[in-house]
């Protein structure tokens, strides 16, 4: 079924309220960064170059800029252009309603109203359903799979193939085949860049072909999936043995994807399952130790860039306050009050916008009358 309209998808792409819109989330947290600066400098006419740009097919995104992270596992990550942000932040406004429709809930990645939490969240809803927890024994298995390669090993073919029956609009699709073609691991037509936000929808969009098959075909109940790590939860150990089998299949013959076979195990509830930085048990949850030292160093690189005046200190607040609540998923308190005295130390007497409404509310809110006080007429 193709979406109704979608001959005029590119012309909503290009609409000049939309790259505003688009402009706005782009430069969310890094209103600082001197490329936003800069592009912000002359914002009205740069908006309407880039919109005739893409109008007139002559926009083309310019070339990555590389670096490392090590959090702790060693990334590449592939940064564009201020400008190719706010086209991709254009894109998703536009094909993300129309692919909300037809992803299956148990997608958390990158989808408003999902992530991390409501992940761990519904694998714990998943693990009662499953799990018998007996005195000093809990029951059931779980099939905890990694993709090998992933994001290097997307086929821009395939990918192109499964957008294009749902949209028809040919200009978009050539902007979409602009878009990754402009990223090149040395091997001709695959792979996404880390870091593009095109890249983290569109990874959706290609693994939903695994999530409708592993649902539909495979009736697999108690299955979820983030980003491409997935986990399937049942009571019998040789179920999820077939489903594994089925899954690699599909995923080799469909997608030219592998499951990582170092990665993709089936393993007892009772010995607990590593999964989105936790360490999940029946019971209860630990944060493995590298996500709270990834932390700290995550502290340090907001501090730098804080003092070189890259970021503001909302930007280092909204950070930190999802941190804690993902951390608060365990028995975290300890470390969290560790994390909360490194903020201090590197941050003393700063006060996010989101803080200063909430004290402005508190010292404008009237006092209570106390009736004690007030004499009967």
């Amino acid at each position: 079924m193709v979406e109704e309209s979608s001959d005029s998808l590119y012309t909503q792409v290009c609409s000049l309220q939309n790259l505003q819109i688009a402009f706005q989330k782009a430069r969310k947290g890094k209103t600082k960064r001197p490329d936003v600066v800069e592009f912000e400098s002359n914002l009205k006419n740069n908006l309407l170059q880039l919109r005739a740009d893409l109008l007139l097919h002559s926009y083309r995104p310019q070339p990555l800029t590389t670096f490392i992270i090590r959090d702790p596992k060693t990334r590449k990550i592939n940064k564009s252009a201020f400008r190719d942000r706010i086209v991709h932040h254009a894109l998703c406004n536009i094909l993300e309603p129309i692919y909300e429709k037809i992803f299956i809930y148990d997608s958390y990645a990158n989808r408003k109203g999902k992530g991390t939490l409501k992940a761990l969240e519904r694998f714990d809803v998943f693990k009662r359903q499953v799990a018998v927890p007996y005195p000093d024994y809990v029951t059931g298995y779980c099939l905890k799979a990694d993709i090998k390669h992933y994001f290097e090993t997307v086929d821009h073919n395939i990918l192109l193939n499964i957008i294009q029956r749902r949209i028809k609009d040919k200009n978009l699709l050539f902007l979409l085949k602009n878009i990754l073609t402009n990223y090149s691991n040395g091997e001709q037509g695959k792979g996404m860049p880390l870091g593009n936000l095109t890249s983290q929808f569109l990874a959706n969009v290609y693994l939903n072909e695994l999530d409708q098959y592993v649902k539909h075909a495979l009736k697999a109940k108690y299955y979820l999936r983030y980003v491409d790590d997935f986990v399937i939860l049942h009571k019998k150990k040789e179920l999820l043995e077939m489903y594994k089998l089925e899954i690699d299949s599909f995923l080799q013959q469909k997608l030219q994807l592998e499951l990582h076979p170092l990665k993709s195990k089936i393993l007892p509830l009772h010995k607990g399952i590593t999964f989105l930085g936790f360490r999940i048990f029946y019971h209860h949850k630990l944060l493995r130790k590298s996500n709270w030292r990834a932390a700290k160093r995550k502290i340090i690189l907001m501090k730098n860039d804080f003092d070189d005046d890259m970021i503001g200190y909302d930007a280092v607040y909204s950070s930190m306050v999802g941190w804690f609540a993902y951390a608060k998923q365990a028995n975290t308190s300890k470390i969290r009050k560790t994390i909360g005295k490194k903020l201090e130390e590197y941050f003393p007497n700063e006060l996010s916008s989101t803080e200063l409404r909430k004290i402005i509310a508190i010292s404008l809110k009237p006092p209570k009358l106390n009736n004690s006080h007030i004499s009967k007429a």
